[in-house]
Protein backbone atom coordinates (compact mmCIF):
# COMPACT_ATOMS: atom_id res chain seq x y z
CA UNK A 1 0.00 0.00 0.00
CA UNK A 2 1.03 3.61 -0.59
CA UNK A 3 0.31 6.31 2.01
CA UNK A 4 -0.30 9.76 0.53
CA UNK A 5 -0.37 13.09 2.39
CA UNK A 6 -0.84 16.45 0.68
CA UNK A 7 1.20 18.74 2.93
CA UNK A 8 0.87 22.11 1.22
CA UNK A 9 -1.56 23.35 -1.43
CA UNK A 10 -0.91 27.09 -1.82
CA UNK A 11 0.64 28.63 -4.90
CA UNK A 12 3.04 31.60 -5.05
CA UNK A 13 2.83 32.47 -1.34
CA UNK A 14 1.63 30.76 1.86
CA UNK A 15 -1.68 31.83 3.36
CA UNK A 16 -3.01 31.51 6.93
CA UNK A 17 -4.66 28.19 6.03
CA UNK A 18 -2.36 26.82 3.31
CA UNK A 19 1.36 26.11 3.24
CA UNK A 20 3.29 26.04 0.00
CA UNK A 21 3.52 23.07 -2.32
CA UNK A 22 4.62 19.71 -0.95
CA UNK A 23 3.43 16.09 -1.14
CA UNK A 24 4.58 13.15 1.00
CA UNK A 25 4.43 9.50 -0.05
CA UNK A 26 5.31 6.54 2.16
CA UNK A 27 5.89 2.95 1.10
CA UNK A 28 7.48 0.10 3.03
CA UNK A 29 9.04 2.44 5.61
CA UNK A 30 10.57 4.80 3.04
CA UNK A 31 9.30 8.35 2.50
CA UNK A 32 9.34 10.29 -0.76
CA UNK A 33 8.73 14.04 -0.78
CA UNK A 34 7.73 15.98 -3.90
CA UNK A 35 8.61 19.68 -3.69
CA UNK A 36 9.50 21.52 -0.52
CA UNK A 37 7.93 24.96 -0.36
CA UNK A 38 8.11 27.36 2.55
CA UNK A 39 6.33 25.93 5.57
CA UNK A 40 6.82 22.27 4.63
CA UNK A 41 8.32 21.52 8.05
CA UNK A 42 5.31 22.99 9.83
CA UNK A 43 2.93 21.15 7.52
CA UNK A 44 4.75 17.89 8.33
CA UNK A 45 4.43 18.56 12.05
CA UNK A 46 0.72 19.31 11.70
CA UNK A 47 0.23 16.09 9.72
CA UNK A 48 2.23 14.02 12.21
CA UNK A 49 4.85 13.07 9.59
CA UNK A 50 8.35 12.13 10.76
CA UNK A 51 11.32 13.93 9.18
CA UNK A 52 13.98 11.26 9.52
CA UNK A 53 12.75 8.58 7.05
CA UNK A 54 12.70 10.88 3.99
CA UNK A 55 14.91 9.09 1.47
CA UNK A 56 13.94 10.78 -1.80
CA UNK A 57 13.07 14.37 -2.72
CA UNK A 58 11.69 15.15 -6.18
CA UNK A 59 11.79 18.79 -7.30
CA UNK A 60 9.45 19.87 -10.10
CA UNK A 61 11.22 23.16 -10.82
CA UNK A 62 13.22 25.93 -9.20
CA UNK A 63 10.64 28.59 -8.38
CA UNK A 64 10.88 29.64 -4.73
CA UNK A 65 7.42 28.37 -3.75
CA UNK A 66 8.62 24.84 -4.57
CA UNK A 67 12.12 24.80 -3.04
CA UNK A 68 12.38 27.54 -0.40
CA UNK A 69 11.72 25.14 2.48
CA UNK A 70 14.72 22.94 1.66
CA UNK A 71 17.47 24.46 3.87
CA UNK A 72 15.33 24.30 7.00
CA UNK A 73 14.19 20.78 6.25
CA UNK A 74 17.78 19.59 5.76
CA UNK A 75 18.81 21.12 9.07
CA UNK A 76 15.88 19.53 10.88
CA UNK A 77 16.69 16.13 9.35
CA UNK A 78 20.27 16.58 10.55
CA UNK A 79 19.12 17.49 14.06
CA UNK A 80 17.06 14.28 14.04
CA UNK A 81 20.40 12.44 13.83
CA UNK A 82 19.88 11.23 10.33
CA UNK A 83 23.00 9.66 8.80
CA UNK A 84 21.56 7.91 5.72
CA UNK A 85 22.07 9.71 2.37
CA UNK A 86 19.24 11.71 0.79
CA UNK A 87 18.62 11.45 -2.96
CA UNK A 88 17.39 14.66 -4.61
CA UNK A 89 16.13 14.53 -8.20
CA UNK A 90 15.29 17.61 -10.28
CA UNK A 91 15.88 19.55 -13.49
CA UNK A 92 19.29 20.45 -14.86
CA UNK A 93 20.89 22.98 -12.52
CA UNK A 94 19.91 21.03 -9.41
CA UNK A 95 23.46 20.86 -8.04
CA UNK A 96 23.85 24.63 -8.37
CA UNK A 97 20.50 25.36 -6.71
CA UNK A 98 21.03 22.94 -3.83
CA UNK A 99 24.55 24.27 -3.25
CA UNK A 100 23.21 27.83 -3.10
CA UNK A 101 20.43 26.92 -0.68
CA UNK A 102 22.92 25.05 1.50
CA UNK A 103 24.79 28.27 2.18
CA UNK A 104 22.66 28.49 5.33
CA UNK A 105 22.82 24.72 5.96
CA UNK A 106 26.51 23.98 5.25
CA UNK A 107 27.13 21.11 7.68
CA UNK A 108 24.95 18.01 7.58
CA UNK A 109 25.56 14.56 9.11
CA UNK A 110 24.37 12.87 5.91
CA UNK A 111 25.29 13.00 2.24
CA UNK A 112 23.19 14.48 -0.54
CA UNK A 113 23.04 12.69 -3.88
CA UNK A 114 21.75 15.09 -6.53
CA UNK A 115 20.55 13.64 -9.84
CA UNK A 116 19.88 16.12 -12.65
CA UNK A 117 17.30 15.34 -15.33
CA UNK A 118 18.55 16.49 -18.71
CA UNK A 119 16.11 14.70 -21.06
CA UNK A 120 12.34 15.14 -21.61
CA UNK A 121 11.75 11.84 -19.79
CA UNK A 122 13.71 9.89 -17.19
CA UNK A 123 13.18 6.80 -15.03
CA UNK A 124 14.51 5.87 -11.60
CA UNK A 125 14.19 2.82 -9.35
CA UNK A 126 14.73 3.64 -5.68
CA UNK A 127 13.52 1.85 -2.54
CA UNK A 128 10.70 0.07 -4.34
CA UNK A 129 9.48 3.25 -6.07
CA UNK A 130 9.47 3.37 -9.87
CA UNK A 131 9.71 7.09 -10.65
CA UNK A 132 9.04 8.49 -14.12
CA UNK A 133 9.81 12.17 -14.73
CA UNK A 134 8.26 13.92 -17.73
CA UNK A 135 8.69 17.46 -19.05
CA UNK A 136 5.68 19.79 -18.82
CA UNK A 137 5.07 23.36 -20.02
CA UNK A 138 5.84 26.18 -17.59
CA UNK A 139 7.86 29.38 -18.00
CA UNK A 140 10.95 27.57 -16.65
CA UNK A 141 11.98 23.93 -17.12
CA UNK A 142 9.52 21.87 -15.09
CA UNK A 143 8.74 18.18 -14.62
CA UNK A 144 5.77 16.15 -13.55
CA UNK A 145 6.26 12.80 -11.83
CA UNK A 146 4.49 9.46 -11.92
CA UNK A 147 5.34 7.19 -8.99
CA UNK A 148 4.51 3.50 -9.29
CA UNK A 149 4.71 0.57 -6.93
CA UNK A 150 5.00 -2.38 -9.25
CA UNK A 151 3.78 -5.81 -8.21
CA UNK A 152 5.10 -9.16 -9.32
CA UNK A 153 2.86 -12.06 -10.22
CA UNK A 154 1.91 -14.81 -7.80
CA UNK A 155 4.36 -17.59 -7.02
CA UNK A 156 2.93 -20.79 -8.51
CA UNK A 157 3.56 -23.38 -5.82
CA UNK A 158 2.17 -26.29 -7.77
CA UNK A 159 4.34 -25.41 -10.75
CA UNK A 160 7.43 -25.29 -8.53
CA UNK A 161 6.58 -28.73 -7.13
CA UNK A 162 5.94 -30.10 -10.61
CA UNK A 163 9.38 -28.93 -11.73
CA UNK A 164 10.87 -30.39 -8.52
CA UNK A 165 12.51 -27.08 -7.63
CA UNK A 166 14.12 -27.37 -4.16
CA UNK A 167 12.25 -25.49 -1.45
CA UNK A 168 15.37 -23.51 -0.53
CA UNK A 169 15.25 -21.84 -3.96
CA UNK A 170 11.69 -20.57 -3.73
CA UNK A 171 12.33 -17.36 -1.81
CA UNK A 172 15.01 -16.11 -4.22
CA UNK A 173 12.86 -16.93 -7.23
CA UNK A 174 9.99 -14.95 -5.68
CA UNK A 175 12.38 -11.99 -5.39
CA UNK A 176 13.09 -12.17 -9.12
CA UNK A 177 16.51 -13.78 -8.89
CA UNK A 178 17.72 -16.75 -10.88
CA UNK A 179 19.13 -19.62 -8.85
CA UNK A 180 21.61 -22.41 -9.56
CA UNK A 181 20.98 -25.36 -7.28
CA UNK A 182 22.72 -28.73 -7.53
CA UNK A 183 23.99 -27.73 -10.94
CA UNK A 184 20.53 -26.83 -12.29
CA UNK A 185 19.53 -23.23 -13.16
CA UNK A 186 16.05 -22.02 -12.23
CA UNK A 187 14.62 -18.66 -13.37
CA UNK A 188 11.67 -16.64 -12.00
CA UNK A 189 9.64 -16.99 -15.21
CA UNK A 190 9.40 -20.71 -14.54
CA UNK A 191 7.29 -20.22 -11.40
CA UNK A 192 5.96 -16.63 -11.39
CA UNK A 193 2.60 -15.63 -12.84
CA UNK A 194 1.94 -12.49 -14.89
CA UNK A 195 2.58 -9.18 -13.08
CA UNK A 196 -0.39 -7.99 -11.02
CA UNK A 197 -1.79 -4.47 -10.99
CA UNK A 198 0.35 -2.20 -8.90
CA UNK A 199 -0.24 1.34 -7.59
CA UNK A 200 0.27 4.53 -9.59
CA UNK A 201 0.17 8.19 -8.58
CA UNK A 202 0.84 11.14 -10.90
CA UNK A 203 1.73 14.62 -9.68
CA UNK A 204 1.84 17.71 -11.88
CA UNK A 205 2.05 21.33 -10.89
CA UNK A 206 2.95 24.55 -12.70
CA UNK A 207 2.12 23.77 -16.30
CA UNK A 208 -0.26 24.47 -19.11
CA UNK A 209 -2.25 21.38 -20.15
CA UNK A 210 -0.16 19.29 -22.56
CA UNK A 211 -0.60 15.80 -23.99
CA UNK A 212 2.37 14.51 -21.98
CA UNK A 213 0.45 14.98 -18.74
CA UNK A 214 -2.53 12.87 -19.80
CA UNK A 215 -0.25 10.28 -21.38
CA UNK A 216 1.84 9.85 -18.24
CA UNK A 217 -1.14 9.99 -15.88
CA UNK A 218 -2.96 7.28 -17.82
CA UNK A 219 -4.39 4.68 -15.46
CA UNK A 220 -3.25 6.43 -12.28
CA UNK A 221 -5.12 5.59 -9.11
CA UNK A 222 -4.65 9.21 -7.99
CA UNK A 223 -3.85 12.29 -10.08
CA UNK A 224 -2.76 15.37 -8.13
CA UNK A 225 -2.78 18.39 -10.42
CA UNK A 226 -2.45 22.11 -10.13
CA UNK A 227 -5.54 24.25 -10.35
CA UNK A 228 -4.17 27.74 -9.98
CA UNK A 229 -7.36 29.44 -11.11
CA UNK A 230 -11.05 28.58 -10.89
CA UNK A 231 -12.75 31.82 -11.89
CA UNK A 232 -13.92 31.67 -15.54
CA UNK A 233 -12.36 35.05 -16.33
CA UNK A 234 -8.85 33.86 -15.28
CA UNK A 235 -8.18 31.67 -18.32
CA UNK A 236 -6.21 34.44 -20.04
CA UNK A 237 -4.07 34.86 -16.92
CA UNK A 238 -3.52 31.09 -16.71
CA UNK A 239 -2.22 31.09 -20.27
CA UNK A 240 -0.02 34.11 -19.64
CA UNK A 241 1.70 32.63 -16.57
CA UNK A 242 1.71 29.00 -17.84
CA UNK A 243 -0.70 27.61 -15.26
CA UNK A 244 -3.97 25.66 -15.37
CA UNK A 245 -7.55 26.23 -14.41
CA UNK A 246 -9.64 23.74 -12.43
CA UNK A 247 -11.48 22.82 -15.61
CA UNK A 248 -8.36 22.17 -17.68
CA UNK A 249 -7.06 19.87 -14.95
CA UNK A 250 -10.39 18.01 -14.97
CA UNK A 251 -10.16 17.53 -18.73
CA UNK A 252 -6.72 15.97 -18.29
CA UNK A 253 -8.04 13.64 -15.59
CA UNK A 254 -10.86 12.59 -17.90
CA UNK A 255 -8.52 12.01 -20.84
CA UNK A 256 -6.12 9.98 -18.70
CA UNK A 257 -8.84 7.80 -17.19
CA UNK A 258 -7.52 8.24 -13.65
CA UNK A 259 -9.34 6.87 -10.62
CA UNK A 260 -9.44 10.13 -8.64
CA UNK A 261 -8.15 13.70 -8.94
CA UNK A 262 -7.06 16.15 -6.23
CA UNK A 263 -6.59 19.81 -7.14
CA UNK A 264 -3.72 21.74 -5.57
CA UNK A 265 -1.49 24.84 -5.92
CA UNK A 266 -4.24 27.44 -5.66
CA UNK A 267 -3.75 31.14 -6.31
CA UNK A 268 -3.70 33.18 -3.08
CA UNK A 269 -6.48 35.29 -4.60
CA UNK A 270 -8.83 32.30 -4.88
CA UNK A 271 -11.61 32.31 -2.27
CA UNK A 272 -14.45 29.82 -1.77
CA UNK A 273 -12.78 27.30 -4.05
CA UNK A 274 -15.42 24.69 -3.21
CA UNK A 275 -18.04 26.82 -4.97
CA UNK A 276 -16.43 25.97 -8.31
CA UNK A 277 -16.28 22.20 -7.80
CA UNK A 278 -19.77 21.32 -9.16
CA UNK A 279 -18.71 22.49 -12.64
CA UNK A 280 -15.41 20.64 -12.28
CA UNK A 281 -17.29 17.43 -11.46
CA UNK A 282 -19.42 17.84 -14.56
CA UNK A 283 -16.17 17.20 -16.45
CA UNK A 284 -14.62 14.64 -14.09
CA UNK A 285 -16.97 13.38 -11.35
CA UNK A 286 -14.33 12.01 -8.95
CA UNK A 287 -12.58 15.36 -8.50
CA UNK A 288 -11.78 16.74 -5.05
CA UNK A 289 -10.36 19.92 -3.65
CA UNK A 290 -6.94 19.47 -2.13
CA UNK A 291 -6.45 20.65 1.44
CA UNK A 292 -3.37 20.77 3.61
CA UNK A 293 -3.14 17.48 5.48
CA UNK A 294 -5.51 15.63 3.12
CA UNK A 295 -4.42 12.02 3.13
CA UNK A 296 -5.34 8.59 1.83
CA UNK A 297 -3.93 5.08 1.53
CA UNK A 298 -3.94 3.45 -1.88
CA UNK A 299 -4.27 -0.30 -1.51
CA UNK A 300 -3.21 -3.03 -3.91
CA UNK A 301 -6.19 -4.57 -5.68
CA UNK A 302 -6.46 -8.29 -5.05
CA UNK A 303 -7.12 -10.23 -8.23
Amino acid sequence: MLDVCLLGTAGMMPTPRRWLTALMLRYNGSQLLIDCGEGTQIAMKEAGVNFKPIDILLITHFHADHVSGLPGLLLTMGNAERTEPLTIIGPAGLNRVVSALRTIAPELPFDLKCIEITEPDADFEINGYHIHAFRVKHNVICYGYSVEIKRAGRFMVERAKELEIPLRCWNLLQKGQKVICDGVEYTPDMVMGAPRKGIKLTYCTDSRPVDAIAENAKGSDLFICEGMYAEPDKLKKAKQYKHMTFYEAAELAKAAGVGEMWLTHFSPSLVRAEDYMPKVREIFPNAHLGKDGKSTTIQFIEE
